[in-house]
């Protein structure tokens, strides 16, 4: 009898190795934030809602009705890419317009 081994591979032709599984991570969730001013439209809150976020015109108003009311609301929730993309297009168009609309990133 030798001292040869017999394992899987010999007797199959395979080896046969434990793969650790890998998760997949979800992104994190970040908060668009509007902020209220003194001189920015309601109107013109509510466009942005519709143009930069695609919420109806009900949600828009009434996401408008918080921010003008509490000081702040939240536009919507995306990764931090999104989120970062619709902040400065929302700054972009308030420029353009001449309004001090503020925007801000906060985790979800």
């Amino acid at each position: 009898m030798s001292d040869r081994r017999l394992d899987v591979e010999d007797e199959l032709g395979t080896v046969t190795k434990t793969r650790t599984e890998r998760r997949l991570k979800t992104p994190k969730s970040y908060k668009v934030l509007l902020h209220n001013d003194d001189y920015t439209t309601m109107e013109f809150v509510v466009f942005i809602l519709q143009a930069i976020f695609h919420r109806s015109e009900g949600e828009a108003v009434q996401i408008m009705l918080h921010v003008h009311r509490n000081g702040a609301g939240v536009a919507g929730v995306y990764t931090h890419q999104v989120a970062e993309t619709r902040i400065a297009q929302v700054e972009a168009l308030a420029r353009r317009h001449e309004f001090p609309l503020r925007c801000s990133l906060e985790e979800a």
